[in-house]
C-alpha cells in the first residue's frame, strides 16, 4: 500500500476529523491553504505529531472517497500556487502535494511537517486549529505559550511532565519488585527507572508507581446494556502503585467471568464455557494502561454491561503510528518509559502477539478510534441451546431446576458479584429471610460461593 493510500486509511478510519487533518472534496483557496499550512504544522507539534494532513476528495460527514478536480499545478497571479505558499511561510515548511487515486477517484495529500524550532506563519500571522476552524494564535495566549513550551522541550510526557505531588513514597514499588525476584536499589531506582524530571523533580511516571498515584481506576458494572440501566457496582482499584492497580484489574476480570455449562450435544462430560476469553481481557487491559494518556489525568475506564466489557484507553495512536500497523502487532508505546517497566516485570512482553490475537478472537470491529480515546469491545458468550420435542429453540442452563426466586438472586449475584443481602431484598423486593434461605440454597448446591469476609468479600458464580 502506498504511504498515500495508508494515510488515507488512518485518516478515514478515524470516526471524526480531528484538529491534525481536515477533508475537503475540491475546495481551493490559495490563502485559505496557506492558513491551513499554518494551523497544521503548529497544532501537529502541539500535539506530538509529525505532521499535520489537508486531503482533497473526501466527503466530510461520511469520510467516503468521492475523488476532486483540486489542481494543484494551478497558478495564483502567474506564480505556481506551490512557489506562492512557500514564500509566505516562516520558517520554511516542507510541505509537499501528493495524488494517488483511490477506489477508482482521484485523491490529492497535502503533508505538512510539525513546527520545529518556531511556530509556523503564513503572510505573517501563526494560525492554530481550534476544533474544524482556523484561529490567530495570538487571539489564545495560552495556547500560544503552551506551543512555544513544546517547541522549546517536546510534548508533554509522563516521564518529563512534572508531577503536582512531591512527597511521595515507594514502599509498594519496591515490594512488587521484591516478589518479581528484582532487587531495586533505593539510591539508583528514582534514575534507572527513570522518575525524575531534568530538574530532579518527581514526574508523573514516579506518582503513578508511588504509593499513591491520586488517579481512582474503576469497574463499572451495569445491569443492562447501557448506562442509561441501572449501576449496580463500581469497584475502585486505583490510588496506589499503578502495578498493584493493574494486578488488581485483571483478578477482578477472574470474578465477573462466569464459567458456563453448555450441556450442547453431551456425551460424557459437559463442556465448561467462559464469558469471554480471559487471554484477550488481560492484552486489553495492559494495553489500556500501557497507552493511556496519562498526561490529562485520566486513567483507563472499564465498563462492564449485561452483553459484553467495553475497556477504554484515553488519547489515540501514538503520533507515528498507522492503524494498518496497529492490527498488526507493530507496537509503538505513548508512554516508552512506563512500557519498559513492564516488560521488565514480564507484566506484558515485546512479541507484537497482543492485538492480533485480540482481533483473531473478536475482530477488528472489535476496536473503536474516536477523537480522544480507543475502545475495545469484548462481547459475552451466552451458552446455550438446545432444541427439543417440535424443534423449538430454548435455552438450557444449570438453573433450569431452580425455584423463580433463587434464580432471580441468582442473576442479580451474577450481574454484580459485590450486592449484599440488603441491597437483594429491596432489588427483588423481598424479604430478609427469603433472601438468606435463597443465598443458603445457592451456596449449599454449588451455584456460588463466597470469596473473603461478608464486610468486604464477593460472590463468585459457580454455574
Amino acid at each position: 500500500m502506498s504511504d498515500l493510500s495508508s494515510i488515507v486509511k488512518l485518516l478515514t478510519d478515524m470516526s471524526a476529523e480531528e484538529e491534525w487533518f481536515e477533508f475537503k472534496t475540491s475546495w481551493y483557496e490559495a490563502r485559505g491553504i496557506g492558513e491551513y499550512i499554518s494551523s497544521l504544522s503548529n497544532v501537529a507539534a502541539l500535539l506530538g505529531r509529525d505532521a499535520g494532513y489537508l486531503v482533497w476528495g473526501i466527503e466530510d460527514g461520511t469520510h467516503a472517497v468521492v475523488g476532486t478536480s483540486f489542481n494543484y499545478r494551478r497558478k495564483v497571479k502567474g506564480e505556481p500556487l506551490e512557489h506562492y505558499l512557500a514564500r509566505q511561510l516562516v520558517p520554511d515548511v516542507a510541505f509537499r502535494f501528493d495524488e494517488g487515486v483511490i477506489n477508482g477517484n482521484r485523491i490529492v495529500l497535502l503533508t505538512v511537517p510539525a513546527a520545529k524550532s518556531a511556530p509556523t506563519a503564513f503572510a505573517g500571522i501563526r494560525y492554530l486549529r481550534i476544533g474544524s476552524s482556523k484561529a490567530n494564535l495570538t487571539r489564545y495566549p495560552e495556547r500560544e505559550s503552551e506551543l512555544f513550551e513544546v517547541l522549546r522541550h517536546g510534548p508533554p510526557r509522563i516521564d518529563s511532565m512534572e508531577s503536582e505531588y512531591q512527597d511521595l513514597s515507594f514502599e509498594r514499588l519496591f515490594t512488587y519488585y521484591a516478589g518479581r525476584g528484582i532487587t531495586l536499589r533505593r539510591e539508583t531506582f528514582k534514575k534507572n527507572l527513570g522518575l525524575l524530571t531534568k530538574n530532579g523533580s518527581y514526574n508523573l511516571l514516579a506518582q503513578l508507581l508511588s504509593d499513591d498515584s491520586h488517579i481512582p481506576v474503576r469497574v463499572s458494572i451495569f445491569r443492562g446494556k447501557d448506562k442509561a440501566s441501572p449501576l449496580f457496582s463500581v469497584k475502585e482499584f486505583g490510588n496506589t502503585c499503578l502495578l498493584l492497580t493493574v494486578d488488581k484489574v485483571l483478578e477482578y476480570g477472574d470474578v465477573i467471568n462466569l464459567i458456563q455449562a453448555d450441556e450442547h450435544d453431551r456425551t460424557v462430560a459437559r463442556k465448561d464455557v467462559p464469558l469471554f476469553s480471559s487471554d484477550v481481557y488481560r492484552e486489553a487491559v495492559i494495553n489500556a494502561f500501557v497507552h493511556n494518556r496519562w498526561i490529562e489525568g485520566n486513567a483507563p475506564m472499564i465498563t462492564v454491561f449485561s452483553d459484553r466489557i467495553e475497556i477504554l484507553s484515553r488519547g489515540t495512536l501514538a503520533s507515528n503510528q498507522t492503524i494498518e500497523g496497529f492490527f498488526l502487532g507493530e507496537s509503538i508505546p505513548v508512554n516508552q518509559r512506563l512500557s519498559d517497566i513492564f516488560l521488565q516485570l514480564h507484566i506484558s512482553e515485546r512479541s507484537g502477539r497482543g492485538v492480533p490475537k485480540i482481533i483473531k478472537t473478536y475482530g477488528r470491529d472489535a476496536y473503536d478510534f474516536r477523537e480522544n480515546s480507543i475502545t475495545l469491545t469484548i462481547p459475552f458468550s451466552r451458552v446455550a441451546q438446545s432444541s427439543i420435542g417440535n424443534g423449538a429453540d430454548f435455552t438450557v442452563t444449570d438453573t433450569a431446576i431452580l425455584k423463580e426466586t433463587q434464580r432471580r438472586i441468582l442473576n442479580e449475584i451474577r450481574d454484580n458479584p459485590n450486592i449484599t443481602q440488603l441491597y437483594l431484598a429491596n432489588a427483588l423486593r423481598l424479604g430478609k429471610t427469603t433472601i438468606q434461605n435463597g443465598i443458603a440454597y445457592l451456596r449449599k448446591n454449588n451455584y456460588i460461593e463466597r470469596i473473603g469476609s461478608n464486610k468486604d468479600g464477593y460472590w463468585r458464580v459457580l454455574k
